[in-house]
């Protein structure tokens, strides 16, 4: 144990129980904040609805707040709204007080330097998974126009005049990227053109969020992204897409635990992907207009081949929860992680716990991977089904720990989970959830 990992941030675990019940997931983690962001560039209130109460939400209207937006609860439960109408500078020490355990306040440039002509960019966090570099970020706003000045305590951005638009083609179709030319290139001069852009259904919501505040913004089906520059964004009325990220995870804590869950807020559209991999394990969903139901439906899983890959591919999130099911198949499970080249890491807990899981540096796969020649532990061969046992644990991530929350709950015995405050920066009052779906556990403190 860590010594990060104090008592009053650890989770006992007792396994072997099926999760069986109802719970509700609401706004998407990776659009929630950034939609957030984007009420800087209005000039009018902006109303945020189907909010998580998660701690990304928290940084980002702590963030907000700092540079002078209101940030008040809504009528109606899970509702924020933004009043950005005098937005100012920020100190230097609370931006960074506020910022370490998030990468969201690089999302801030672009309606910073419309708004103010000037930004302050602190180191960032996150999850530890690999490089997510944000030389792209920088790379984009100096295209842009912007200046940036590299400081000891953070970056530094200004743009003297106003941002013109621009043509950019991205390296990788990077989200944090993509997001940043469309918060930028909403108020800038002229067109952009972005090719090679993500596509990811928050990319989507995002898009409808500033549609609804004047944008121009043109999706083309090859990756392409046209925005044409408007003067003035008002206000947006927005109720944010469902986490699809968080449903993959309880539905592979379904299949793990031979449990039976319904997850309701899940929509088939933004998880086709998944639930095609899904059925091919051997697990069992039944789709309706409020949620889907996932469950084990008794006998052996699949063995499968597994390559996660950029949206409309499987996505590295839904990766590291549906590994711990695939224990629990019978044969050779293989997985090819070309996103994160450390995601994987996180599976040598599930070693501790008795899985037969063999990590390598090779290509396990056909999917284009930046990772084959750079000496990368990138793919997995899971032997199965073996029986977990309880451990003690130390939660890596934000997705990893709650692939060991699952494994715990699979497992037979007791485990001990330290470092859950992670799992909370996406999942909403999971421990309720759990408690909800018949799940035995303590929290020591709680």
């Amino acid at each position: 144990m860590t010594a990060k990992s104090a008592s009053d941030d650890v989770l006992i675990v007792h396994g072997g129980t099926p999760l069986e019940g109802e719970l509700k997931v609401r706004g998407a983690k990776n659009l929630v904040p950034k939609a957030m962001v984007a009420a800087l560039l209005g000039s009018e209130p902006s109303r945020l609805r189907n909010v998580p109460d998660i701690r990304d939400v928290r940084v980002v209207r702590g963030l907000l707040q700092l540079h002078g937006v209101t940030v008040k609860p809504g009528d109606e439960p899970g509702e924020l709204v933004l009043d950005p109408s005098h937005v100012e500078s920020a100190n230097v020490a609370d931006i960074d007080a506020h910022a370490g355990s998030s990468r969201i306040p690089i999302l801030f440039c672009g309606p910073l330097l419309h708004r103010l002509g000037h930004a302050f960019i602190p180191g960032l966090g996150g999850c530890d998974i690999g490089g997510r570099p944000i030389d792209f970020h920088f790379d984009v706003l100096r295209q842009f126009g912007a200046t940036i000045e590299k400081r000891a305590d953070g970056q530094v951005l200004e743009a003297k005049q106003r941002l013109r638009g621009t043509k950019i083609r991205l390296p990788y179709p990077s989200v944090g990227a993509t997001e940043q030319v469309l918060l930028t290139a909403v108020l800038a001069e002229g067109v952009t053109e972005l090719s090679n852009a993500a596509v990811e259904p928050e990319i989507e919501d995002l898009i409808c969020v500033l549609q609804k505040m004047g944008a121009i913004i043109a999706m083309d089906t090859d990756r392409t992204i046209r925005i044409t520059g408007v003067d003035k964004l008002g206000g947006y009325n927005h109720a944010a897409l469902p986490d699809r990220l968080e449903a993959a995870s309880w539905a592979s804590a379904a299949l793990a635990t031979e449990g039976d869950v319904y997850v309701r807020g899940a929509q088939q559209r933004s998880m086709m992907t998944f639930l095609n991999t899904y059925r091919k394990v051997g697990g069992a969903f039944e789709i309706d207009d409020e949620g889907i139901r996932f469950w084990h439906p008794g006998g052996p899983l699949n063995a499968i081949a597994l390559e996660t890959d950029v949206h409309p591919g499987f996505q590295t999130d839904w990766q590291q929860p549906l590994v711990v099911a695939l224990t629990q198949a019978s044969g050779l499970s293989i997985v090819h992680e070309t996103v994160y080249e450390s995601r994987l890491g996180f599976t040598s807990a599930l070693n501790q716990m008795g899985a037969h899981i063999q990590l390598y540096r090779e290509c396990l796969g056909g999917t284009p991977c930046r990772f084959g020649q750079r000496n990368f532990l990138h793919s997995a061969v899971v032997s199965g089904p073996t029986k977990l046992q309880g451990a003690d644990l130390v939660i890596p991530d934000l997705r990893g720990g709650f692939s060991y929350l699952i494994a715990a709950l699979a497992a037979q015995g007791t485990s001990r989970v330290h470092g859950i405050e992670l799992i909370n920066r996406g999942y909403e009052n999971f421990p309720e959830k759990l408690g909800a779906l018949g799940a035995k556990f303590e929290l020591p403190n709680g």
